[in-house]
This record gives structure tokens, C-alpha cells and sequence, in this order.
């Protein structure tokens, strides 16, 4: 339990910290560190409940995303103010590193390995946002203009 709670954490400052770069308004940083907690505990639960990374990433970029959408509603900002920020925790950076990597010295079938997990790894956040953004704009409190 102190290991989860340590990585959601981390998972809260370095999306907080992210969303420094990406230059988001300060009154909106802890909520955007909410958002990217909040999709690496989906994560981590999925993970241990299914067994699948690509599950867990997939079901944590679509909560990221049904999430930033009640919060952009609701501070009427647009969803991907928190959504970027958010979906931080989950991209496979050090994936696509290691490929690039072992391409350069050499070693090709572990390039291949990691190339095709950071691949379905990013396929799974697309089909996420996909997923969620698939779900009607009522269900996030925004109304039809007359």
C-alpha cells in the first residue's frame, strides 16, 4: 500500500510539473495533477486486476479523458488543457527511447520488442481518448446551441 500511494504521488508531481512546461494557468495545476493521479491508479488497478498493460492503459486514457471532459465543462476551459497534461503518466517515453537504443547498437529483435509494446501502448491511449470521446456531449452537461 505505501508503494501505490508513493507512486500516485509521483504520478501527481510529475504531472503537475508537466503541466508547468505545457504552460497551463497555475489555477488549474492541481487539478491537472488530479487528472494524471487519478489515471495512474486506474492504471495500476487495471493492471492488477486484468494483467494486461495494454488493458490498463487503455482503461486509464479513457477515465483521463471522461474526466477531463467533466472538468473542462465545468471550468469552461477546453478538455485538453487537462487531458495532455494528464495523459503524461501514461505514454511509453522510456519505450521509445529503448528502441531508438538498441536500434543504434545493433540489437534489433530487442528494438522490435520494444518498438511493438510502445506501439500498442500508444494505440491503446488513442483508443481511449477515442473511446471516451465517443460518448455523447449530454452526458458532460453541454447543451445543443439553439
Amino acid at each position: 500500500m505505501p508503494e501505490v500511494l508513493f507512486q500516485l504521488i509521483a504520478a501527481f508531481i510529475g504531472t503537475v510539473s508537466f503541466s508547468v512546461l505545457f504552460s497551463t494557468p497555475k489555477k488549474y495545476l492541481i487539478q491537472c495533477g488530479l487528472v494524471g493521479a487519478l489515471g495512474w491508479g486506474v492504471h495500476l488497478l487495471t493492471l492488477h486486476l486484468a494483467g494486461s498493460s495494454v488493458a490498463a492503459v487503455f482503461a486509464a486514457s479513457a477515465i483521463l479523458t471522461i474526466c477531463s471532459r467533466y472538468l473542462a465543462r465545468f471550468y469552461k476551459v477546453t478538455t485538453t488543457l487537462f487531458l495532455i497534461s494528464g495523459i503524461f503518466t501514461l505514454v511509453p517515453g522510456a519505450g521509445i527511447y529503448y528502441t531508438a537504443f538498441y536500434t543504434i547498437t545493433g540489437l534489433g529483435e530487442t528494438a522490435l520488442y520494444y518498438g511493438m509494446t510502445s506501439l500498442k501502448t500508444a494505440l491503446s491511449i488513442g483508443l481511449g481518448i477515442g473511446v471516451a470521446y465517443s460518448l455523447p456531449p449530454k452526458l458532460f452537461g453541454w447543451k445543443k446551441r439553439s
